[in-house]
């Protein structure tokens, strides 16, 4: 059966984040102002065969361990469609 997953992949809190730095700083030249906290990350959409919608999530998760995503410096969220 296959399951569309979506990975959200962000830098853990604590880390710098220098694009998330430079996008806060060009937003003012733009008129927006009062913007702040602006985190960049990135979003994976694939497609997976699994039996189950947790064989799935568990496929997908260990994708992102060992490839998606850095464990030691970012966070990642998976959501079955």
């Amino acid at each position: 059966m296959n399951f569309g997953a979506v990975v959200d992949v962000m830098l853990k809190p604590g880390i710098a984040d220098p694009q998330g730095q430079t996008v806060e700083r060009a937003l003012p030249a733009l008129g927006y102002a009062g913007v702040e906290g602006v985190r960049v990350g990135k979003r994976i959409e694939l497609t997976v065969d699994a039996g189950t919608p947790e064989e799935a999530r568990e496929l997908v998760a260990e994708m992102c361990n060992r490839f998606l995503a850095n464990p030691v410096i970012e966070s990642y969220n998976v959501t079955l469609l």
